[in-house]
């Protein structure tokens, strides 16, 4: 085509940037909105995207200079003053289609509940013949509707919806004190230390009362009122045990007490905070614990869904922990064949002074150690609480404990006067995921020191609004090592605890040190801290007064 020509267009370079330039008079006036070379053109007219939007494309066209805003944004400028408002004044009901207070809140469970399995309802009408495999699944979907009922059908209830609340550390930390390390327990819960051999008993102090086989026949129709006793309980530190000050001379370099180590070998299973002091001198390492320490104070549904709540309440958990305290002091006493002849070790109660009225409780310490490896030899003072006759008519020891119900509608737990002579298994149960870590702390404590059996008494209020009066309402024994592998206690990780804590410690240098669990975190928290912090910290010498010492007799 001899004729054909080609009229190249006239482009306009901007060479400042993107964008008209001034030179394009046939876009003059018109609004512009600035652009970037990376985005994404896609829509051209979008009416709905306000109101009907879609979340998963408001960052796919969205330019960098900012989304909604610029020249094409809508403005609406209509003159709204011949708006009118309706009149939405409620007319005033009748009296007697008032309804009270009362009669408003007694009905709104189930209306919120109805909405709830609304569409659920719904789908089982029908007024056509069904199939029997029809009805079978209908009559599966209703039973889990139920079961829907039975468990959320109470989250609307607002007693319920508390939040849960700050705990407090169980020690004001100090400014001056230095956080060394931070110990997850999912970490330590991957631990073990299979190896540990059988202990080697150094000695042995005071004396035990024999059990009274009576309180086994005890049931909730032949309930007994726990009663007050004034016996002494000593509760002595790791570095004030005179018995432990004289074998750190000659055996052993790492000491600490039973309740201590039960409570690092359990340590992932706890959710309260508690602390524990630590002393390294020389190649010398005592876990102790301060003069009010909450080592010693017993936990009450600590690991349930819904915890006691922490107020100045009856049922509080300060309270309740109390209440478990007053309890384990005098339940272990009064099970026992009190005022016959005790079983007496060689040696005497070494915590007994001259001074004092009361008589002591019945109680015996076993001093013993393990090879924990790499050097480390570890010294346990460990107690248990009176002794037995076998089958055989072999002397058994025991270690007695007393689980104790509170309320059962508010724990959420097994009414224990309906259930536990025929569903015992059942209370257990549920004692064991709302008492998880004082339960295998108790389990831990009669496997160190070698008893025989533990002893689970349940104790419950006289009535529940009176936490002062208290009632037996049965007895469990168990075998200390079958009980443990019941509720998956694993001492091989709590063994692996002790180890990585005691390595980690001995590479320290001579101080003092406290080990806490965090009040809200599962973790352990490791602080360095000053000579002078515990007014309980006191004499831990090796040159102290032999006075103080007991003098031990040698066992048979």
């Amino acid at each position: 085509m001899p004729g054909a020509h080609f009229d190249a267009p006239i482009v306009v370079d901007n060479r400042d940037g993107w964008g008209p330039t001034d030179d394009t008079f046939q876009y003059k006036d018109m609004p512009y909105q600035p652009y970037s070379k990376s985005d994404q053109l896609g829509k051209i007219a979008d009416w709905t995207g306000t109101i009907y939007g879609d979340k998963r494309n408001n960052a796919r066209y969205r330019s960098q200079f900012g989304a909604g805003i610029g020249m094409y944004q809508y403005i609406h400028e209509d003159d709204e003053n011949t708006f009118q408002l309706v009149d939405s004044t409620r007319l005033p009901k009748p009296a007697y289609q008032k309804r009270t207070r009362f009669q408003q809140n007694r009905f709104r469970p189930q209306q919120m509940q109805g909405g709830r399995f609304a569409p659920m309802q719904k789908s089982f009408a029908g007024t056509q013949k069904k199939s029997k495999t029809m009805k079978n699944l209908e009559m599966d979907q209703m039973r889990q509707m139920r079961k829907w009922q039975k468990q959320y059908g109470n989250r609307n209830d607002p007693r319920q919806q508390q939040q849960a609340k700050q705990r407090e550390p169980s020690v004001r930390v100090r400014e001056d004190w230095q956080v060394i390390e931070e110990i997850p327990f999912t970490s330590l819960a991957k631990l073990s230390l299979p190896n540990v051999g059988e202990p080697t008993e150094l000695s042995v102090w005071g004396s035990l009362e024999y059990y009274d086989k009576r309180y086994d026949r005890i049931s909730t129709k032949s309930e007994k009122k726990l009663t007050m006793n004034n016996r002494l309980i000593h509760k002595i530190t790791t570095t004030k045990d005179p018995v432990i000050r004289k074998i750190c001379k000659t055996h052993g370099n790492v000491f600490a007490t039973d309740t201590i180590i039960s409570t690092l070998m359990c340590c992932t299973r706890s959710v309260y905070p508690w602390d524990i002091v630590v002393d390294k001198f020389g190649s010398r390492l005592f876990f102790d614990k301060r003069e009010d320490s909450a080592i010693d104070m017993l936990t009450v549904n600590e690991t349930a869904n819904e915890p006691p709540p922490e107020d100045d309440t009856m049922d509080s958990a300060t309270n309740l922990g109390k209440e478990a305290v007053f309890i384990n002091h005098n339940f272990p006493q009064q099970v026992l064949k009190m005022n016959d002849e005790r079983y007496k070790f060689p040696n005497p109660n070494p915590f007994i002074q001259p001074d004092e009225e009361n008589e002591a409780a019945s109680v015996a310490y076993r001093y013993r150690s393990w090879d924990l490896g790499n050097n480390q030899v570890i010294v346990i003072r460990c107690e248990q609480d009176c002794v037995q006759t076998g089958p055989n008519g072999e002397d058994q020891f025991v270690n007695i404990k007393a689980i104790n119900e509170w309320n059962p509608k508010g724990s959420g737990c097994l009414d224990w006067r309906s259930k536990l002579d025929m569903q015992r298994g059942a209370v257990l149960a549920a004692e064991l995921r709302n008492n998880g870590f004082k339960l295998a702390k108790w389990t831990t404590c009669a496997i160190l020191a070698g008893s025989d059996q533990i002893k689970f008494g349940y104790v419950s209020r006289q009535n529940f609004k009176d936490a002062t009066r208290h009632t037996i309402l049965g007895m469990q024994n168990f075998k200390p090592q079958e009980f443990a592998t019941q509720m998956a206690l694993n001492t091989d990780n709590g063994w692996g605890i002790v180890r990585v804590l005691v390595d980690f410690f001995m590479g320290k240098p001579d101080g003092h040190y406290l080990l806490t669990k965090d009040p809200m975190k599962p973790t352990l928290r490791i602080y360095s801290v000053p000579e002078n912090s515990f007014e309980s910290e006191g004499d831990t010498s090796d040159d102290d007064d032999d006075n103080e010492q007991p003098h031990e007799q040698p066992q048979n």
